[in-house]
């Protein structure tokens, strides 16, 4: 008769097993959800005047530029001011390598790329305002540059394919992406094995930079945001005049 009732079970207690299992993974499952949802991400704060009132690992998101803004993306300063030729040299492009410029703007680094990576390569120009997707299609038609494809993204995904970029850049973007996270890990679905995801950024650390200061941030930032996906620091490079180059690879 010893342990009789643990060997053989009646009926109630399987009925109750059951019951405390099933509660018990609905309430797990219900947990991971919540805690995998954008609420459990994000912060909702006052905003500020540059921000957006939503923060993310400590920083408050800084508002989105414009299309009304896109003269100053091609204004004629910005050469002297950023070296886009130093940036377009620690990238190390090779002709016919996939890129995605994401955050592209009016396309003015799509249009510096597209002859790097030869006619047997793409730039994808990736952004989410379809009048700054009207202006980049514009501007690389007048320069004849067929091989940049613009793709109009959503706030929360890049809407490119799996496992098709080698190197995708954002420059003075990520700080504004209204769901860093989830733009990141449709990035990173995005990048081949091995991929480049390069952030460029003004340099929060130094006050010199003359930018409003929601608009840069820090390298530590910059990396224990990208530390959250699939993605090993690689390096940073301190070349340009104002702003970070972080390079990260896919694992």
């Amino acid at each position: 008769m010893k342990n009789a009732l643990f060997r053989t079970p009646q009926p109630w207690l399987l009925t109750g097993l059951v019951a405390v299992f099933t509660t018990f993974a609905s309430t797990t499952a219900i947990a991971q959800k919540t805690a995998d949802s954008p609420a459990a991400r994000y912060t909702r704060v006052a905003p500020s005047p540059d921000g957006i009132g939503k923060k993310y690992m400590g920083r408050e998101i800084a508002g989105v530029m414009g299309w009304q803004g896109a003269a100053w993306l091609e204004r004629q300063e910005r050469e002297q001011e950023e070296r886009g030729d130093l940036l377009l040299r620690e990238l190390g492009l090779r002709a016919g390598m996939q890129v995605a410029d994401v955050g592209a703007g009016t396309g003015y680094y799509a249009r510096r790329m597209a002859p790097l990576v030869g006619s047997g390569g793409t730039v994808y120009a990736v952004d989410v305002q379809p009048e700054m997707i009207t202006m980049l299609t514009d501007l690389a038609r007048k320069a004849g540059l067929a091989n940049i494809k613009p793709v109009l993204a959503t706030v929360d995904n890049v809407k490119l394919a799996d496992a098709s970029i080698d190197l995708a850049i954002m420059v003075d973007v990520y700080h504004e992406l209204e769901f860093p996270f989830e733009v990141m890990q449709s990035l990173v679905r995005a990048m081949k094995p091995g991929g480049k995801v390069v952030f460029v950024e003004y340099r929060a650390e130094d006050p010199k930079v003359p930018i409003k200061a929601l608009h840069k941030m820090t390298e530590a930032q910059v990396r224990s945001e990208a530390a959250q996906h699939a993605l090993v620091y690689e390096r940073t490079a301190h070349t340009l005049p104002w702003q970070h180059v972080v390079i990260f690879t896919k694992k």
